[in-house]
Order: structure tokens, then sequence, then C-alpha cells
């Protein structure tokens, strides 16, 4: 039942809070990839991945500028470090080899909020251990390292994969903005997904467990990520 104030009125329950840091460049270690600040030192190999060796359709739901040329990415990148609302971040192989990009975006560490987007993996980074453990390491940093409230996702509501790995990763469907967009001379419905930091513990050791080396030989998975449900 909801609080009610002296009013009669229903209010929300009470928080104990105060302000976060802010979301800054980080780098994150994990057993399959690693995390790296965004920087031009990455820019050849990420784009080998991202472009070179990975279907165009990668791109059919991000706003960037041609990717003809590797200075389309530069520029994208770029325009996200240059956002004050924006960390991007690359993912990388073990070895250092940058394999795809994530960021965090939306920032507001006065309330405890942050999106994870501009996401793109190249080809050998989807459906991998690698991939799974990018998020897990990014959604760990903000609620146990930062002690943020909410983790989102959103994307265009036509990208199904989008919406998927957001269901699989632990986010909650809570509702769809319409005409919300505009972007590469089109609409965009945006489909808004979250977890909150008391949904996170559940989650965390879902993914904990699946990525455990024993669910993991040779980075096969032997059990499906299953996550908690109301």
């Amino acid at each position: 039942m909801s609080r009610v104030n002296e009013f009669g009125q229903p209010i929300g329950d009470a928080v104990e809070w105060s302000v976060r840091a802010q979301v800054a460049p980080v780098t994150l270690l994990g057993e399959w990839c690693r995390i790296e600040p965004w920087s031009h030192e990455h820019l050849e190999a990420l784009y080998d991945a991202t472009v070179r060796r990975s279907p165009a359709s990668l791109w059919t739901y991000l706003a960037t500028p041609p990717l003809e040329v590797r200075d389309g990415l530069r520029e994208w990148l770029d325009g996200l470090a240059d956002d004050p609302m924006a960390v991007p971040l690359v993912i990388c192989r073990q070895d250092g080899r940058a394999v795809g990009t994530a960021s965090y975006l939306r920032l507001d560490h006065a309330n405890g909020s942050v999106e994870v987007g501009a996401i793109a993996y190249a080809a050998e980074l989807q459906r991998t251990t690698a991939a799974t453990e990018a998020m897990y390491l990014m959604a760990r940093h903000v609620f146990d390292d930062l002690g943020y409230r909410r983790y989102e996702w959103k994307c265009d509501s036509l990208n199904a994969p989008s919406r998927r790995a957001a269901e699989r990763l632990g986010f909650r469907y809570e509702g769809t903005f319409r005409n919300a967009v505009v972007y590469k001379g089109r609409n965009r419905d945006t489909a808004w997904f979250s977890i909150t930091d008391a949904e996170w513990p559940a989650v965390r050791s879902a993914m904990q467990a699946w990525l455990a080396p024993s669910n993991q030989p040779g980075g096969v998975q032997q059990r499906r990520l299953t996550l908690p449900v109301d």
C-alpha cells in the first residue's frame, strides 16, 4: 500500500539518498573481455571489426555518420566523447583488440540513473560469452561501484534483436514513446527498459552463475542465462 501524506495523497516510498559520483571513463576487466575508454588508438581495429568484417545491417538502428571511411566511425565516437551526457567505451578482446562499442548515456548522478546505449558489436563478438560479460561489467560498475538506482536501455521499437537482448539481460520493459526521435530520415518509436537497484542483486546472481567457468568451457555455454521473473 502506498504511503499517504498529511493531505491524504499517496506518495512514494522514503529514500535515503545522497548524490553519487558522475559516471566517468573507466577500464573494466573480465574473464572474456576488457572495456576501455574510447581513444583513437582503437579506431583501426574497431573499424576493421565492426565495418569491414561485419554486415552493414549492424548499423541500421544507430544514428551514425556514413561509414564508408573510418573517419565516419571516429566522428561518431568523438561526438559522444564531446557530449557531457555520454561516456563512450570500447569492448576489447583480452589481447586488447577492439571488437565493439557501448556507451553510458543520459548521465544523471543527482538521481542515480544512467543509460547503456550506442551499442555496436562486431559479427565476431555477437552471441559470445564476451558479449554478455561486457554488459554485466558495465551494469556492475553502475550499481556496485557507483551505487546508482536505475540502469536504462532504449532502442527503436522495431529493433527486435535489441529488445530480446534487453530482456535476456534482465531489463524490464516499461513502455514505448511514440514519435520520439527522427533519425536517418525516418521516425523512431522508442522502447524503454530498465533495471532498478532492487532488481539488480537477482540479475547479478543469475549473470554471475551464467558466466562461471563451469558453465563456459571453451567459451561455450552449457545452460542458458535464466533471469528471475515476477
